[in-house]
């Protein structure tokens, strides 16, 4: 199994448009972030979480061909505006796109996308095969099972997912102890590290690497990166010895 971080960062990530901070002025290619997603490559198949508005120029950048299906954990902009890009996938591979995502992220989805979604449809739009999913019960695509988790967002419920020995959260500050039973066991943890100082809605530094001691995953990656938390160089040289910060492009195999 082999994942690749498309993008770590976020709308309020790096470089931030008219910021002179060091974090947003910096070289080191491991500071520029695109917006948060992950490609996955199991058992010969390519699925995507979100489509962010910078999905075109990551599945370029890492040259992905073949894509079986794009799986959403919620509908905010920052990971769902690229989903237009899929038709190159259409074109490609000569088939609709199935995506996955909850009855509400759907709705929402249909709306932002109305000429997609529309009965009489413009040539050329994106063909979308459309899969109801929820944190009650685990799904198969592909012959590949995905366990969903549900986590909070403030007050805003998101999707996390589990393949095998890898589970992916993101937009989360807040893990019950019911779902956190569906993660205990994964070799690989990704979690959202959004800064430093407290956050109404993601969880911050702190609360990220106590979230990653409690999970006891063998390794925890962190993305969902604000400029905010400081300069990748740093910041990583605070974090335990199992704890890394991702960057965009960066390839593990589980």
């Amino acid at each position: 199994m082999k994942v690749t971080f498309l993008g770590t960062g976020t709308s309020q990530g790096v470089p931030v448009i008219g910021c002179e901070c060091e974090v947003c002025q910096s070289l080191d290619f491991r500071n520029k972030r695109l917006r948060t997603s992950v490609h996955i490559e199991v058992d010969e198949k390519s699925f995507v979480i979100d489509t962010g508005p910078d999905f075109r120029q990551q599945m370029l950048r890492e040259k992905v061909k073949r894509l079986d299906a794009v799986i959403f954990t919620h509908e905010h902009k920052d990971h769902t505006a690229g989903m237009d890009d899929v038709r190159s996938f259409n074109f490609l591979q000569n088939k609709e796109m199935p995506i996955y995502a909850h009855e509400r992220v759907l709705d929402q989805l249909k709306m932002e996308f109305s000429y997609v979604f529309n009965n009489k449809k413009y040539p050329g739009v994106p063909q979308i095969g459309t899969n109801s999913i929820s944190k009650e019960k685990n799904f198969i695509i592909e012959g590949v099972e995905f366990i969903p988790i549900e986590v909070m967002h403030y007050k805003l419920p998101v999707l996390g997912f589990r393949v095998k020995d890898f589970t992916y959260i993101t937009d989360a500050n807040y893990i019950s102890d019911e779902e956190r039973l569906k993660i205990i066991g994964s070799k690989v943890v990704v979690i959202n590290a959004l800064q430093k100082d407290k956050h109404i809605s993601h969880f911050n530094l702190e609360e990220a690497i106590q979230i990653a001691e409690e999970l006891g995953a063998e390794t925890t990656y962190f993305t969902h990166i604000s400029h905010k938390l400081g300069l990748h160089g740093e910041v990583e040289n605070e974090l335990p010895e199992n704890v890394i910060i991702a960057h965009d492009g960066l390839t593990i195999n589980i």
